[in-house]
């Protein structure tokens, strides 16, 4: 009749094996990644079968004692390298990693050595194994192994956001939960594989739920990146289509709406007299100027080179004071290369424009732009041709 322990760790290698296929079904988990948790679901599969196997033939006088001997020794030697492949798994290097490697080689030469000696294991002669005199240094490295996992964790536990690491820190007290019952109480309480195994599957679930949290935060910063333009602060060419497809969708622009069209006035000539750095100044400072005009009114949105739109909520009245508030803004403005801005301004209301797309509405304000800019270049005296911007 199977007994209760072997019923046991039968669950825990099944369990072991379904979490091998949950790995090898998951795609988007790294290779290397998968091999480190394959590597740690066989350990920890070996070994447990190890201490069954010692179990097994403690007291059968059918096999040398030698035999069990060497059971002993392999069990002795993998439980402890359970905690080198959990740690293997962090793929993080810290001194306590560096120092439960050189913990778990030792005790492997130990080990192996004990064999010959009957450091580790005294079997008698109806072949029942007991500690041998020296197992309490093994003890020690049995703890030292916990404590350095446990400071591992620790570390670990920093990459990850706060209130991700409370049940990361769970894991290590389960799996040392399992440990100690097992170490306390002894006899046929064999609980560390148990708790070895469940602590595999969560830190897998851990594993699952932070990789998805990571990819999610680098989807969202690859869509910040196209929704902000780069050079100047203000929101991209992208964003702004996308803001012109949801005006789209609308049965009607809402009456409060209003587009400004800007456009540096010169540009061309700062980047082929003074330079691009030049010019680049005065793109990032016109996009300042515009932010600090329309406040939280509404968007800026950078749509080519030198040109921008906002797109605002706001009457006729505050539109003016905004294109006032603009007008001081590049007053006062000077940068490190370039001391001067000059903008064009001119913006539309839907609410005087009525059946009106937004797209219209933009071309509307544009008139009012080209308006000024043609002003501009009649007041300073300059040919715009060849010399767009």
């Amino acid at each position: 009749m199977v007994s209760y322990y072997t019923a046991l760790c039968a669950l825990a290698w099944m369990a072991l094996g379904v979490l091998c296929i949950l790995v090898w079904e998951n795609s988007w988990i790294p290779r290397e990644d998968k091999r480190r948790f394959y590597q740690t679901y066989g350990i920890i599969a070996f070994s447990s079968f190890a201490e069954w196997v010692g179990v097994q033939l403690s007291g059968n006088t059918a096999i040398p004692g030698w035999v069990l001997s060497v059971v002993k020794c392999v069990d002795y030697v993998f439980t402890p390298m359970v905690g080198g492949a959990i740690v293997a798994q962090m793929k993080l290097r810290s001194r306590w990693s560096t120092a439960l490697r050189y913990v778990l080689v030792g005790n492997m030469i130990f080990q192996i050595v004990s064999l010959f000696n009957g450091w580790m294991v005294v079997v008698d002669a109806q072949n029942h194994y007991a500690h041998g005199p020296l197992y309490p240094l093994y003890a020690a490295v049995y703890i030292v192994v916990v404590v350095l996992l446990g400071a591992q964790f620790l570390v670990y536990g920093q990459s990850y956001r706060r209130q991700n690491r409370t049940s990361l820190y769970s894991v290590l007290l389960l799996v040392l939960a399992g440990i100690g019952m097992q170490e306390a109480l002894g006899g046929e309480y064999r609980t560390v594989y148990i708790a070895l195994t469940l602590g595999a599957a969560l830190m897998f679930i851990h594993y699952s739920e932070f990789y998805q949290m990571a990819a999610d935060d680098r989807m969202q910063k690859q869509r910040d990146q196209l929704m902000e333009d780069a050079l100047s602060g203000a929101l991209s060419r992208h964003a702004y289509m996308r803001a012109m497809e949801q005006f789209g969708d609308l049965t009607a622009l809402p009456e409060d709406l209003v587009a400004f069209t800007v456009d540096i006035n010169g540009l061309k000539n700062v980047n082929d007299t003074v330079g691009h750095d030049a010019g680049d100044e005065l793109i990032v400072g016109a996009a300042r100027c515009l932010k600090a005009a329309i406040g939280e009114d509404g968007e800026c949105y950078r749509t080519g080179g030198d040109e921008f739109v906002v797109l605002a909520h706001m009457d006729r009245p505050r539109a003016d004071a905004a294109l006032e508030r603009l007008k001081q803004q590049t007053r006062q403005w000077t940068g490190d290369t370039i001391q001067d801005l000059s903008l064009s301004a001119g913006f539309a209301l839907a609410c005087e424009h009525p059946d009106i797309t937004a797209a219209e509405l933009v071309k509307k304000a544009d008139q009012g732009m080209y308006a000024a800019k043609a002003e501009y270049y009649r007041t300073n005296g300059h040919d715009r041709r060849g010399t767009r911007g």
